[in-house]
């Protein structure tokens, strides 16, 4: 019950208030995953930017189990495995890629440009379950969370992470 598992890697690009922007950045997250994303919404307003609820700022693409892995490792390759001390959370871990041409193994797209996006990795233990589900839901105690230092662990074990 104690033994960590990757529960999800999330891609995300938030382009903010343009529409040719988010159609190259759904774009870039098919060519990269072979999925098709979700456009994520806004939920607040600001004025400044010219955003207002439900305009649409970004894409995402949420992967699972051995798809998840694979990305996972490319991404890695585009950052050299090396992860700050600090982006490491309870249940996961975040980084970005400033530009998608440093992935060795996403050939560059001309209609695209260049584009950078982020990588969120989340991770979870048996019995999470009994928290998502929909009938008789339960609460999760603080000692069965995935904390901070068994992510790096995880991390350093099985993806050959460098944490400075």
């Amino acid at each position: 019950m104690k033994e960590i598992k990757l529960d999800k890697v999330v891609l995300n690009i938030g382009v903010g208030n343009d529409e040719a922007k988010l159609a190259k950045a759904m774009k870039l997250l098919e060519v990269i995953t072979g999925k098709k994303p979700i456009k994520t919404l806004a939920k607040k307003r600001l004025a400044a930017f010219k955003i207002r609820p439900g305009l649409p700022i970004g894409c995402k693409v949420t992967l699972r189990k051995k798809e998840a892995e694979d990305v996972l490792h490319r991404m890695l390759e585009g950052i050299e495995y090396i992860i700050p001390k600090r982006q490491f959370n309870t249940g996961g871990f975040s980084f970005g890629i400033k530009e998608y041409i440093q992935v060795p193994t996403i050939p560059y797209q001309r209609d695209v440009g260049l584009l950078g996006f982020d990588v969120h990795v989340a991770f979870k233990k048996a019995g999470y379950r009994i928290k998502e589900r929909k009938v008789k839901t339960g609460k999760i105690p603080k000692r069965h969370h995935v904390n901070k230092d068994e992510v790096m662990d995880y991390a350093q074990k099985n993806f050959n992470i460098k944490i400075e």
